[in-house]
């Protein structure tokens, strides 16, 4: 099964997938309100809106396999709009870790960092790239959404 075809909760309940953004760059970054990270949200909706209608979109998997992380999907949804202005995709809750991770994290986790390691997510806010052609470049918690690694790829998958 490719990346693109495993199954993802909304946070209305609904099952989609990965595919629904066929042919796009994706960044999927597992985020918690409670965080010490979280002001990346707003660094994380500035890329969406800056590069949005170009075949972009930044995917929001709230975690709190950290403890991090609210209650409620009523709760994230609006946090995530009055405190950030968030107008990307935020998925329902999620275990990125572990025997109970969620499929797509088991998949994202085979990933490589930029040093060479892959496996466990270290923290909030990791951010996995998931270019068109499924290749993922893999960028850890503190590495910011606007960091130039992050924006040079962004920018070099995009249709020109």
């Amino acid at each position: 099964m490719s990346i693109r075809e495993i199954p993802i909760q909304t946070m209305e309940g609904t099952t989609t997938s990965l595919s629904d953004y066929e042919g796009d760059v994706i960044l999927i970054v597992n985020v918690a309100s409670r965080c010490g990270l979280a002001p990346q949200y707003e660094k994380l909706e500035e890329l969406q809106r800056t590069y949005g209608e170009r075949g972009f979109t930044v995917l929001g998997f709230p975690s709190n396999q950290f403890l991090q992380e609210l209650s409620s999907n009523d709760a994230i949804k609006e946090f995530c709009s009055t405190t950030y202005g968030v107008t990307f995709p935020v998925f329902d809750r999620v275990k990125v870790n572990g025997r109970n991770a969620h499929p797509l994290y088991t998949e994202l986790k085979k990933a490589k960092d930029g040093s060479g390691k892959a496996g466990r997510v270290t923290w909030n806010f990791e951010k996995f790239l998931v270019l068109p052609n499924g290749k993922i470049k893999r960028f850890r918690p503190t590495t910011e959404p606007d960091a130039p690694e992050i924006v040079s790829a962004i920018e070099a998958a995009l249709p020109r």
